[in-house]
């Protein structure tokens, strides 16, 4: 399906077919994939012609044991190296001048008492 031309729409419609067919492949009515999935038959309709939520397609591939082709459908997405570059914040340009397992002297230490 080349789907750089065509519209969501036409898309969409090309992805209910598939998902008909996957069902009518493995002999089951809506009603079955309906009952599976817990959504109503009238969801399944829709999601074969196209025309359905997000979550209501993912438990019907669910219960047509086609949920681990969503990798495949749409793989994990890496950060891209901008973004990686952002999430490491800025480099450091100075030093605190305190040492590994020095403790910050307290105030008080330093200071003398005044005499009254």
């Amino acid at each position: 399906m080349d789907t750089s031309r065509q519209s969501p729409a036409v898309i969409a419609e090309e992805l209910g077919q598939r998902l008909k067919q996957a069902r009518l492949n493995r002999d089951l009515t809506q009603l079955e994939v309906a009952e599976r999935a817990g959504v109503s038959r009238k969801t399944v309709l829709n999601a074969e012609k196209g025309k359905t939520q997000l979550e209501a397609l993912v438990a019907i591939l669910q219960a047509l044991d086609l949920a681990a082709q969503l990798d495949q459908f749409l793989p994990p997405q890496p950060p891209s190296p901008l973004q990686l570059a952002k999430l490491q914040g800025k480099q450091r340009q100075r030093a605190s001048g305190q040492r590994a397992g020095e403790s910050k002297p307290d105030k008080d230490e330093h200071e003398e008492t005044p005499e009254w």
